[in-house]
């Protein structure tokens, strides 16, 4: 069972900001080399589900942690509000098509966890229907997993504080400015809301692990990420083919 209130959303007291720093530069220039062997071998495919609260730092986990590897087998696909298309379609739809195939990486900034995310805290779709497609998830799941895709499920641990400063630093810093919507100030009124939901969604569908990351310090959240995926590449023995 995970519970989120029991978990830390800070590095532990002993992680060395300027050390942890360094060693993300080597996992950088690890990562580039088992992204490449990862390609070369071809046998499996992996998919990076990142979820978290808003402005827990998904884009910035995938600028930091994972653009060091070649952008020729790695890529991210962002899922915002359904369109007025996809709305027409099952939730999982528009998902299908970017799937990654043999030798590719695929990111999910935000993924199909946000059909049951949103609805929930808008009581927009029944019980049963949120029962379905958190059934439909794990089938999907599973079904990636029987095709070797490997799936690598994040989720950004952040603290109610620590967003509301982000939501600060949105009005106030000029390079972050431009996310900043007048929406952002109703964010901090649904953390709870949120929290609450993403209990239920990271129990309901732990066939596959989830990694609770702590993301209050960035530095922290993005080595974090780093090592985790390193450590799952190195686990497949990969191989260079044979000419």
């Amino acid at each position: 069972m995970i519970e989120l209130d029991h978990i830390s959303t800070l590095p532990p007291e002993h992680a060395d900001k300027a050390e942890t720093k360094k060693t993300l530069k080597k996992l950088q220039k690890e990562l580039f080399q088992l992204q490449n062997k990862f390609y070369a071998d071809g046998r499996y495919s992996m998919l990076i589900v990142l979820q978290g609260l808003d402005t827990s730092g998904k884009d910035g986990t995938i600028r930091h942690a994972f653009s060091g590897m070649n952008p020729q087998g790695v890529q991210v696909k962002s899922f915002k509000k359904p369109t007025a298309d996809e709305v027409k379609h099952d939730f999982l739809w528009r998902v299908y098509p970017h799937f990654p195939e043999k030798g590719m990486i695929k990111v999910f900034n935000r993924s199909y966890y946000e059909d049951i995310l949103v609805p929930t805290v808008n009581k927009s779709l029944s019980v049963e229907v949120l029962e379905h497609r958190i059934n439909l998830i794990n089938e999907l799941e599973h079904h990636l997993l029987a095709n070797n895709t490997l799936i690598l499920k994040f989720y950004l641990h952040i603290s109610a504080d620590e967003q509301i400063e982000r939501i600060e630093e949105r009005k106030t810093k000029p390079h972050k400015r431009w996310k900043y919507a007048k929406e952002d100030e109703l964010i901090p009124k649904q953390w709870d809301d949120f929290r609450k939901v993403y209990h239920t969604v990271l129990n309901a569908c732990d066939h596959l692990p989830w990694h609770i990351i702590p993301a209050d310090k960035r530095w922290f959240r993005n080595y974090t990420a780093a090592k985790i995926l390193a450590e799952q590449l190195e686990k497949l023995n990969l191989e260079y083919p044979d000419k």
